[in-house]
């Protein structure tokens, strides 16, 4: 497989007024990003609103994403895995493994993993962070570890992973805010969720920098900051669904409890942005 670089997306889940899957703004969606210029889709992960869908349902989400990107991206012990060419994988959840316990937890998924896998550290939702010796190790003796979505916010953290990281490995930010700083120390792209609403924007960003045209890069960021603010001002995906409803991407902003729509006030504010 060809490493895991550039502009990936984190596709929301669209719903529909009875809040089920709304499958004609998802098509739409995935059309508009590709033809927004994004290098890969990111389907069912946070932003997608995973944890509420049933097993039928995320294999609906998987086949419709696949289907609409005919080939123009490659995920996988259900049969749609087949369509994708990798597994994000978080560090677990509730239980907060230290290290040792996270190297054999990642350890055994890529032994058993039919498909590369990238591992996601996000400690502000796991509760426990992924450190970068541990993801050195785990890249060395792992051959089918490939990459990691750095998400902790800690910008030595992401400097020891450059550091250390075995060539062809894929560092990947998490964070729309910190996707140029990244960048500037090494790092190969971004998952983002910003890249829903302004992919163009997005993959315009990332080339300019992985291509040192840091002055365009910087211009990019400084534009799209007040916008990537506001989408995550009152949760994720409550805000990139109201910027997608407000452009006409989605034909609602609909959200499965726990998650709620976005106040009226910040809809405005998201609004007017994506206006300009």
């Amino acid at each position: 497989m060809e490493r895991w670089t550039g502009t990936g997306v984190a596709l929301v889940t669209p719903f529909d007024e009875h809040l089920e899957i709304d499958r004609a703004s998802l098509k739409g969606l995935v059309e508009y990003v590709i033809a927004g210029g994004v290098d890969f889709l990111v389907v069912l992960g946070t932003t997608a609103e995973t944890a509420t869908l049933s097993a039928g349902e995320r294999a609906e989400v998987a086949g419709i994403v696949a289907e609409g990107h005919g080939g123009r991206c490659e995920l996988a012990a259900s049969p749609w895995l087949k369509d994708f060419q990798g597994v994000l994988s978080i560090t677990p959840c509730y239980n907060k493994p230290n290290q040792e316990g996270l190297f054999e937890h990642f350890r055994e998924l890529a032994a058993v993993s039919p498909l590369p896998l990238c591992l996601y550290n996000v400690p502000g939702r796991s509760g426990v962070n992924l450190c970068p010796g541990t993801v050195v190790r785990l890249a060395d003796e792992c051959p089918n570890i490939v990459a990691v979505k750095e998400a902790s916010g800690r910008f030595d953290q992401a400097t020891d992973l450059v550091r250390g990281r075995r060539e062809g490995f894929s560092l990947l930010s998490g964070d729309d805010a910190l996707t140029l700083p990244l960048l500037s120390v090494g790092f190969d792209g971004v998952i983002s969720v910003l890249a829903n609403v302004v992919p163009e924007a997005c993959v315009r960003l990332v080339r300019s920098a992985r291509e040192g045209r840091w002055e365009e890069a910087r211009e990019m960021h400084l534009g799209l900051a007040d916008l990537c603010r506001e989408l995550f001002e009152e949760g994720n995906p409550a805000g990139v669904k109201a910027a997608l409803h407000a452009r006409g991407i989605i034909r609602r902003h609909a959200l499965r409890l726990p998650l709620t729509p976005v106040s009226g006030a910040l809809y405005e504010r998201i609004r007017e942005s994506v206006s300009r």
